[in-house]
């Protein structure tokens, strides 16, 4: 996996404290961005973040180029519906056996010998369709999920923090936990006084909501609770 910040808004932290200070002042936005010190501004951040008048910080974006995840992590990263996709197109570029291979899979030799196996399988199985004059973008149905792909994505400080609460959750999946981890890395030196409050929910809202699957984390994080989102059947 290689994650690259490409793009971002310029000086991110002074756009948002404008964005947080037009709502209670007449001067223009610009005169804003210009005047707010680095102390005022560092103040302006806390205040939002902690009374969740987040829609401010959505004034800073972030676009990153990704490259070498697989389609289980694409299919997991665009369900988080506030951000921008584009994706490299399978239809049009033939890498059906370039996979992303888990750890689990690695560092077991009789594993790896078994995808292997199956990397020629697959290929031997496209060449009989294309001797069929199947077209590729149909003998593409055949791609398995491991198989890599190259993703530019952008999204707000806002889509940004609800992503890292579900993504740097231990629960999450190890690959798209790896994405996230990275993204964190590297917005956090560009506007370190909203990543501060990055982190998964259990460190954010003080709230595991894992309910029995949880990894226990929350129990070292004074005055968090666990919960659940599943409804308990009624007893009656």
């Amino acid at each position: 996996m290689k994650v690259v910040l490409i793009s971002h808004t310029i000086d991110p932290e002074a756009v948002v404290a404008a964005a947080i200070n037009q709502c209670y002042s007449a001067k223009s936005g610009e005169e804003l961005k210009e005047t707010i010190s680095l102390e005022k501004r560092e103040r302006l951040i806390d205040i939002v973040m902690n009374s969740g008048h987040l829609s401010t910080i959505e004034h800073a974006s972030f676009t990153f180029a990704v490259e070498g995840v697989s389609r289980v992590t694409e299919t997991q990263l665009v369900r988080h519906r506030h951000a921008s996709y584009s994706i490299k197109s399978g239809r049009y570029n033939k890498t059906h056996t370039d996979f992303v291979v888990p750890a689990s899979i690695a560092n077991n030799p009789e594993a790896l010998q078994v995808v292997a196996e199956f990397k020629k399988s697959l290929d031997q199985t496209v060449e009989k369709l294309k001797a069929l004059e199947i077209k590729p973008e149909d003998a593409r149905y055949l791609t398995p999920q491991a198989t890599k792909t190259n993703i530019i994505l952008t999204m707000n400080a806002r889509g940004l923090l609800n992503f890292f609460e579900h993504r740097l959750c231990v629960r999450a999946q190890w690959e798209i936990r790896e994405l996230a981890n990275e993204m964190l890395k590297l917005v956090k030196p560009i506007a370190p006084n909203i990543f501060k409050f990055a982190g998964p929910t259990c460190e954010t809202q003080k709230i595991c909501w894992e309910g029995d699957l949880s990894c226990g984390k929350w129990k070292a994080i004074v005055g968090a609770e666990l919960r659940t989102r599943i409804a308990k059947k009624s007893s009656k």
